[in-house]
């Protein structure tokens, strides 16, 4: 090989791109893009796929839909969830009494919030419709304020229509005072089939 046509290094045999300095620069600026895009990649590692990279269409029975304003449809201009798609955001449990039971229950599920964010939703209120399409509004701040659950667990198994599943919104009742109230009850909804995000 002629000298010509030897890369050029610069003492420490470590061949380099002409006019290319090496070892690359190390500038704060060029540290802290580093630092910046570490952060990123790891951002993307933690983040639940759904928020990661768009929500994907399920795979199994569609179990929940939500329309309206959504950030991130994955059906036309809606939402769908399969049950392992819930499964997969991660899990919440907590006992409260209720109304409907004689003893506290054990519900299990992902955060509403969660759920929501998944698909990128945004709005001012929920509606929520049930499999007999009784219907009820809840404040989309709710979401925020309480760790309001979408269950789908009850007592650690999967809740049937006859146990008010397969989807049950249940505010955690005991956790605050304020929120053993007929206000909250009637927000709950059990035989959960849709959210339109108003």
């Amino acid at each position: 090989m002629s000298p010509l046509s030897q890369p050029e290094t610069d003492g420490d045999d470590r061949p380099h791109p002409a006019g290319r300095a090496w070892p690359p620069p190390t500038t704060p600026q060029v540290v802290a893009r580093r630092r910046s895009l570490g952060l990123c990649v790891a951002t993307l590692c933690v983040l639940p796929w759904g928020l990661a990279h768009g929500l994907q269409p399920p795979t199994g029975p569609v179990v929940l839909t939500i329309s309206g304003r959504v950030g991130k449809p994955n059906a036309g201009d809606a939402a769908h969830f399969d049950m392992t798609m819930l499964e997969q955001l991660p899990q919440r449990s907590f006992s409260t009494s209720t109304p409907w039971y004689s003893e506290p229950r054990k519900f299990t599920g992902p955060l509403l919030r969660d759920v929501l964010a998944a698909c990128g939703a945004q709005g001012s209120s929920l509606r929520a419709i049930a499999l007999n399409d009784y219907q009820v509004d809840l404040p989309f701040d709710d979401v925020q304020r309480f760790d309001v659950l979408l269950a789908r667990l009850l007592d650690d198994r999967p809740m049937s229509v006859r146990d008010k599943g397969p989807l049950f919104i249940i505010y955690p009742f005991d956790a605050r005072p304020a929120l053993r109230s007929t206000t909250y009850y009637g927000r709950s909804a059990w035989q959960l089939k849709r959210i339109e995000v108003r």
